[in-house]
């Protein structure tokens, strides 16, 4: 019964998870906030802020591309905080001084940290990284401001005219059409406070299926109860020999001619030849018991040998999370997304110790021990009850091996048999 369980579980996970609903987080997104600070008559000041309101999926490198698609002839004329990535057309401006921007659909990206205090504004240069809520609240948002001309009298209306067809460049994410809101309110001495003219928002939200049609990582079990260690399914993520699945058989990254990244791109991935071909494989171990608690051992290695996994985390479903007692070399929080329900837990890297994951090699791993109380109510080694419903990295599920597969315990019938077979044959030789 708890084996059908745990199948229409992880069904019912993966449909939702293709249409961009995380049961894990079900109301993470990324918020962008369109404030229009001043209307100057033939130009608009407007500050612009992404803000992510995800749980624990991050943005790393190479960071957020914010794009949009104007609806007249608007031209960035400067901008402080980011910059375009292309300056485009901008013949029309015969002036010294030319446009920042002249693109019917710019495309914006962060500045570097240590940009020119004259270039910077509040809450800038990031390099595009945005963290999740619980490893690093006070990193989630990016600011910048810019100084546009409006559109010309025959494509302006009423009011303020927003762009449309809003992008954030990474992938996997899809954004919704603009909504007004309440007028940011600010304040500059923490006394007054002040609104802008008009706010507008436009939310983005993940798929994981529209990121990558394959899986990125995979989890193994075993048990100290049971001698099998189950491996990660085979082809988890993709299988060898199949058009686009290419990865290296050797340990020698000296050998290898990697692909580094170009104009700002992620690095190819240089994966390690496997029978599940993922770049990331989590293994769960449950350790030993004791009286009140039982211990698990969990161990995150990295198989690509092209990228580091900085600011990594790890989301864990199980019904003893909220139990945790100690963890030993990972931060952890428990994460309550279903009213009282404590049944999900988030582990990341401790600063400058594990908090990023190298790549493949000798330390191209982290791991930590986790002691949980043992709940007399709930707690059981039975039916595969010790290991993990659902397992996520950096906001990413991976796949479980099937529940038929986990390690079970000894049969307790078949101990009890032989136990008494046992003892009947030292009655008879005794007998003799």
């Amino acid at each position: 019964m708890a084996a059908i369980f745990v199948w229409i579980f992880v069904f019912f996970s993966l449909f939702a998870s293709n249409y961009a609903f995380d049961s894990l987080d079900p109301f993470g997104n990324i918020t962008i906030s369109w404030d229009y600070l001043s209307d100057n008559g033939d130009t608009i000041d407007v500050r612009v802020s992404i803000y992510n309101f995800q749980l624990f999926r991050h943005v790393e490198e190479p960071g957020w591309k914010l794009g949009w698609a104007w609806k007249g002839d608007e031209v960035i004329w400067s901008m402080l905080g980011a910059e375009a990535k292309e300056q485009g057309n901008c013949t029309r401006f015969r002036g010294q001084q030319k446009p920042h921007c002249c693109k019917k659909e710019p495309v914006i990206i962060d500045l570097m940290p240590g940009t020119p205090y004259n270039m910077q504004t509040a809450n800038c240069c990031k390099a595009g990284i945005l963290t999740s809520l619980k490893q690093d609240h006070t990193k989630l948002g990016a600011t910048f401001q810019m100084n546009y001309v409006k559109p010309s009298l025959s494509d302006s209306g009423p009011g303020f005219t927003m762009p449309e067809n809003f992008t954030l460049g990474i992938p996997g994410y899809s954004c919704g059409t603009p909504f007004q809101v309440p007028p940011t309110m600010f304040t500059k001495d923490g006394h007054r406070w002040q609104q802008v003219l008009e706010t507008w928002n436009v939310t983005c939200i993940y798929s994981q299926f529209l990121a990558s049609p394959a899986p990125k990582c995979c989890v193994s079990l075993s048990a100290f109860y049971n001698s099998t260690i189950v491996p990660c399914p085979t082809c988890s993520c993709n299988c060898r020999g199949l058009p686009g699945a290419t990865c290296v058989d050797s340990d020698k990254t000296s050998m290898l001619q990697l692909a580094q990244p170009n104009g700002g791109e992620a690095a190819a991935p240089v994966i390690r030849c496997s029978h599940h071909m993922c770049p990331i494989r989590i293994h769960w171990h449950v350790k030993q018991s004791y009286k009140e608690h039982w211990r698990v051992k969990i161990t995150i290695t990295n198989m690509n040998f092209a990228k580091n996994y900085s600011q990594w985390n790890l989301v864990v479903l199980h019904p003893n999370m909220g139990n945790v007692t100690q963890v030993f070399s990972f931060n952890y929080e428990p994460l309550t997304v279903h009213g009282k329900l404590r049944d999900i837990g988030m582990f990341w890297g401790l600063a400058y110790y594990n908090d990023m994951l190298l790549t493949h090699g000798e330390n191209g791993n982290v791991q930590t021990e986790v002691l949980l109380h043992k709940d007399r109510g709930k707690f059981s080694f039975r039916e595969g009850w010790s290991f993990p419903r659902k397992v996520s990295f950096n906001g990413d599920e991976c796949v479980m091996p099937s529940p038929d597969a986990y390690p079970r315990l000894p049969n307790a019938a078949h101990v009890a048999i032989t136990s008494l077979n046992t003892i009947f044959f030292s009655l008879f030789l005794i007998l003799l």
